[in-house]
């Protein structure tokens, strides 16, 4: 068994897998960016080591930082959690050269898997059929094109290298094409550090499910079970639970056995998910995931197994030490992400900040896997998942009840969350009923609706203003500190990145922002977040609702749009800028 394991991750995860470790005995190594200095991470590990820098790039995905960690803390193993450089087929080869350990599948089955084009290969050649898609890289939006005139509007673009969304857009029509395949190689790039992409047809109604597998050393295979993780927004999970609703044990078994096909296909070892969609009947190969996934521990609820000791226990050579007749799955599991969005009107957007209060759910079958604790901060720089509520029930029904309860209990202040959205979802019919899919979020008019309201005071004038928590430098200290500004109208102001002209948000948002006639034209940003690009040059002619420049935030890109028609007078930003909430960025007269 190893010694010493380095965790080269961050947030919850890494705490998830840190406890695991010292539960085993095993000694844990934390690294850390300038952001995470007292991260919780950080301070649950037995020793630590600075990686420098603030954004990923410079920090958590700086290969030479994390080796030199290695060296420095004699660490024989490393558990790269998920995301970051969990699917990154150099990294771990770099890692096994150094002679640690890689917690998790061998280099050459994450080069087969991790890249979505060979793994719908692999999987066609081991009897699994995808959906309709490309095994090619996209060259031109041109190509975006004729899929979608073959085989029908809309299509999915999807990063060739990476998952959870990040990297992926929807195309509606040829008109959308250009900017979408733009779009999702810039986000790919950022995210994976590859900004291949492919096509695929994008299903009307589907459910995605996907099955937890274990390969071991020896030969060995196993299917847990599957998770049902329909409940998504912008192709990013919400609510996930296991075992799927109306789901017949027929298919389950089928799904299981073509999961194994698909892992045995590559060599896999370790922890790995093979994801599917599921419509009228039929199951189609997704993707494989070959990392540990965010919605893992509801399978630990109902299979009453720690996946993450699995993956270490396996990872150290250890035989399964189970087999498939002896899983037994009880009752029923489901899973909330926390994540610090801003749910009003449907939109969720980015909402970075200090968590002021922090009040975790408790009682039976309740638990919290959390990254952050009261006092902490949430950065721009970084995913924005904040933890997760996990319950179990004897069944469906007395999982979502308790859930219900749970999300009642949890109080979190100084920042928003997608709590609220949550609950609406959990008691919507459709949900209740299982008739859901991954388009079915976008629909639900109470999200439309729905207004998260923000702690208001006013300004000497009487003005109403909105409280913002924001990061400040004084004197070259870094302090938090809470602002009283105007409130934004992010209607008008932005909108989460979508397909359209002039890198438009959607036809809904245009329509009301075009409404804003008495706009001041100065555009300020509604987060704290990093300019990707300007979408306008000086003299420009735009109209109410046109896009002006794109921010990314928490790894999500919003559209920053024009409150009024008029021309660009003033460019305040550029590429590469980081900007804090209420920075103008352009002016329009």
């Amino acid at each position: 068994m190893f010694k010493k394991i380095l965790v080269a991750n961050r947030g919850e995860i890494a705490v998830r897998v840190i406890r695991t470790a010292k539960e085993m005995g095993i000694a844990t190594v934390a690294v850390y960016s300038e952001l995470d200095r007292e991260a919780l991470h950080v301070r649950l590990a037995d020793e630590a080591y600075a990686l420098g820098g603030q954004t990923a790039a410079e920090s958590y995905l700086n290969t030479d930082a994390i080796l030199n960690a290695l060296t420095l803390s004699g660490a024989d193993a490393l558990h790269p959690g998920y995301g970051f450089y969990s699917e990154n087929t150099d990294f771990a080869r770099a890692i096994g050269e150094i002679g640690v350990t890689f917690i998790g599948p061998p280099p050459e089955a994450i080069e087969v898997m991790g890249d979505k084009i060979s793994s719908r290969i692999a999987a066609t050649k081991a009897g699994v059929e995808g959906v309709p898609g490309t095994v090619e890289v996209i060259k031109s939006p041109d190509e975006v094109i004729a899929f979608g005139e073959e085989f029908g509007w809309p299509v999915a673009i999807k990063a060739a290298y990476g998952g959870g969304g990040r990297g992926m857009r929807v195309v509606n029509s040829p008109q959308e094409a250009a900017q979408a395949l733009e779009s999702a190689q810039r986000e790919a790039e950022k995210a994976f550090g590859r900004s291949e992409s492919y096509i695929e047809r994008y299903l009307t109604w589907p459910r995605h499910i996907e099955m937890q597998i274990f390969c071991d050393n020896f030969g060995n295979a196993i299917w847990l079970g599957e998770r049902d993780c329909s409940c998504q927004r912008r192709h990013q999970k919400l609510i996930e639970e296991s075992p799927a609703p109306n789901f017949d044990d027929s298919v389950r078994q089928r799904m299981g056995e073509a999961a194994i096909k698909v892992a045995r296909a590559c060599g896999y070892r370790n922890a790995g998910t093979v994801e599917f969609l599921f419509q009228d009947g039929e199951f189609y190969f997704l993707e494989m995931n070959t990392r540990l996934q965010v919605e893992h521990p509801v399978t630990e609820a109902i299979t009453s197994l720690d996946l993450v000791e699995l993956q270490i226990r396996i990872a150290a050579g250890e035989p399964l030490g189970i087999t498939q007749d002896q899983i037994k799955r009880s009752g029923h599991a489901i899973e909330i992400r926390i994540n610090a969005e801003d749910p009003s009107g449907g939109k969720f957007l980015p909402s970075p900040g200090t968590i002021t209060k922090f009040t975790a759910p408790n009682g039976f079958a309740t638990r919290l896997d959390a990254g952050y604790i009261q006092g902490d901060t949430v950065s721009q720089f970084y995913d924005n998942l904040v933890g997760k509520v996990i319950v179990w029930g004897k069944d469906r029904e007395s999982a979502r009840r308790r859930m219900v309860r749970a999300l009642d209990e949890i109080q979190i202040e100084g920042i928003l969350t997608t709590i609220p959205a949550q609950q609406i979802l959990l008691e919507k019919a459709d949900f209740i009923n299982a008739t859901h899919s991954t388009k079915w979020v976008e629909g639900v008019e109470e999200l439309k609706s729905l207004k998260v309201a923000r702690p208001t005071s006013t300004d000497d004038q009487g003005n109403e203003v909105v409280a913002r928590d924001v990061t400040a430098e004084v004197n070259g200290k870094r302090i938090n500190v809470r602002l009283y500004l105007p409130e934004i109208a992010t209607s008008v102001a932005s909108a989460p990145l979508a397909p359209g002209r002039k890198g438009a948000a959607s036809p809904r948002s245009r329509s009301h922002a075009h409404g804003a006639t008495g706009g001041s034209g100065k555009i300020s940003v509604p987060m704290q977040g990093t300019i990707v690009k300007v979408s306008v040059n000086v003299g420009d002619k735009v109209d109410a609702g046109d896009t002006v420049c794109i921010l990314e935030a928490m790894k999500m890109e919003n559209a920053i749009l024009a409150d009024k028609a008029g021309e660009v007078t003033e460019i305040k930003v550029k590429p590469g800028d980081t900007v804090g909430t209420g920075d103008i960025v352009v002016v329009i007269s």
